[in-house]
């Protein structure tokens, strides 16, 4: 019996889900965090820019390559660790480091991705990001550090994972350029527990400002929707009037036109709002499971996203809304025109065929007419040669040349119009 067969690819689908393992880090410790987006159609780009540039940042620590068509690195670059991973719109770069500095949020401390790599990017920054982890002996230490690090108006704070860490970030870009977030753990809480949140975060950062790529697209959409809500309105108002009949088709050319536009949009949106949702989806399911509680009455990172995210993504949905129902609108009113079209051009034809029956009507009885004038000449011929036929005939017989005209008249007149009768007939058939 011949062995069972494996799929051919079933061990690369298996060890997919174990390809992104969480990092391992240190308390205390740092992390710089960078999110690179290509410009244009991001999710269909040249993925092979991505693996250079990360070789040219690996070769300059002498490090180790990633595996051919790799999607996600992790490895040592002098004394750091990074992490990269490559996904459907963008890459990333998290590299850590053991210890702390004394000044905070140093920018120096992102000098680990050099100022001439940085130039060479295959795309824009989306995001970036400093993450600070030190242990804090004391909740009045950490509202200390929490005071001078963030901005107080919009910073969040929350007891995560059971109250092992506390993380807080005011989510605003600092004069360096850089996000802050801030990590707290007990001085029991293990590495793998640390980098687990540490991860979180930085995809809760990357996944937001992501999302919020929907809200620039959604904006101009509207704009544009305003332009072509007043164009379909004046059509269905044209289309609404009396006395339009002689423009119907220049309108349906109108309307199909502006289908077009439409759909035009449709297609250039879609990509970007269906991923705004996933995007806004994973934000909400990241905090979520972090099982936040609440630090000293301060907001916690699901409030913050309540407040000042979720309108953003309301907006979008909203926008997409519109956006459909314009479209549903412009085939309705384009369906609308082709009948109100189709409509007139059947009554048209009507009016055209009842012409035709009149006209028919008309020359039938003309012809009638004329067949029986035909009967009349034709008799009148016909009735003179019969009576040169029967004239010598009369002197015998004691008949002059009307009576026997009159007595041929009546038969002659018959068979004339049997004739003629007959001769329609045939010709019918």
């Amino acid at each position: 019996m011949a062995p069972l067969c494996d799929h051919p690819r079933r061990y690369e689908l298996a060890n997919e889900l174990h390809a992104r393992p969480f990092p391992r880090v240190q308390s205390p410790g740092q992390a710089a965090y960078l999110a690179i987006r290509a410009e244009g159609d991001a999710a269909r780009r040249d993925r092979n820019l991505d693996r250079a540039h990360l070789i040219a940042l690996l070769d300059r620590y002498g490090a180790a390559h990633p595996a051919p068509d790799a999607t996600h690195y992790m490895g040592e670059i002098g004394k750091f660790r990074l992490k990269w991973e490559s996904h459907t719109e963008f890459v990333t770069y998290t590299v850590f480091a053991d210890g702390v500095g004394e000044r905070a949020y140093d920018k120096s401390d992102f000098e680990v991705f050099p100022e001439d790599w940085l130039e060479e990017a295959p795309g824009q920054r989306i995001t970036s990001a400093l993450i600070r982890i030190e242990p804090a002996d004391s909740h009045t230490v950490m509202k200390e550090r929490l005071s001078q690090w963030f901005e107080h108006e919009s910073l969040a704070v929350a007891h995560v994972l059971d109250e092992a860490l506390v993380v807080a970030s005011d989510f605003r870009i600092d004069e360096a350029g850089h996000m802050r977030f801030a990590v707290f753990p007990r001085p029991d809480t293990g590495e793998q527990r640390i980098g687990r949140v540490v991860q979180r975060l930085c995809e809760i950062e990357t996944y937001k400002a992501m999302s919020m790529l929907g809200l620039v697209q959604a904006r101009k959409v509207v704009a544009e929707l305003a332009e072509i809500e007043t164009e379909l309105s004046r059509l269905m108002a044209a289309m609404s009037e009396e006395g339009a009949d002689v423009a119907e088709d220049g309108l349906l050319d109108d309307i199909l036109r502006l289908s077009t536009r439409i759909e035009t949009l449709v297609t250039r949106t879609n990509f970007r709002f269906g991923a705004t949702g996933a995007y806004e989806a994973i934000v909400t399911q990241r905090i979520e499971v972090l099982r936040e509680t609440r630090f000293h009455g301060r907001q916690l990172f699901s409030e913050f996203m309540m407040r000042r995210f979720d309108p953003a993504m309301r907006t979008v949905k909203a926008a997409e809304r519109q956006l459909d129902g314009v479209a549903e609108r412009a085939a309705r009113a384009a369906d609308l025109l082709r009948t109100k079209v189709d409509v007139a051009r059947q009554a048209q034809n009507q009016a055209l065929l009842s012409s035709m029956d009149r006209r028919a009507d008309l020359q039938l009885r003309l012809q009638e007419t004329v067949e029986g004038l035909s009967v009349v000449a034709i008799s009148y011929y016909a009735l003179g040669l019969a009576g040169y036929a029967v004239y010598p005939f009369l002197e015998p017989l004691g008949l002059t040349k009307g009576m026997a005209l009159a007595i041929l008249t009546p038969p002659v007149v018959l068979m004339m119009w049997l004739g003629l009768r007959r001769l329609k007939k045939h010709h019918l058939q």
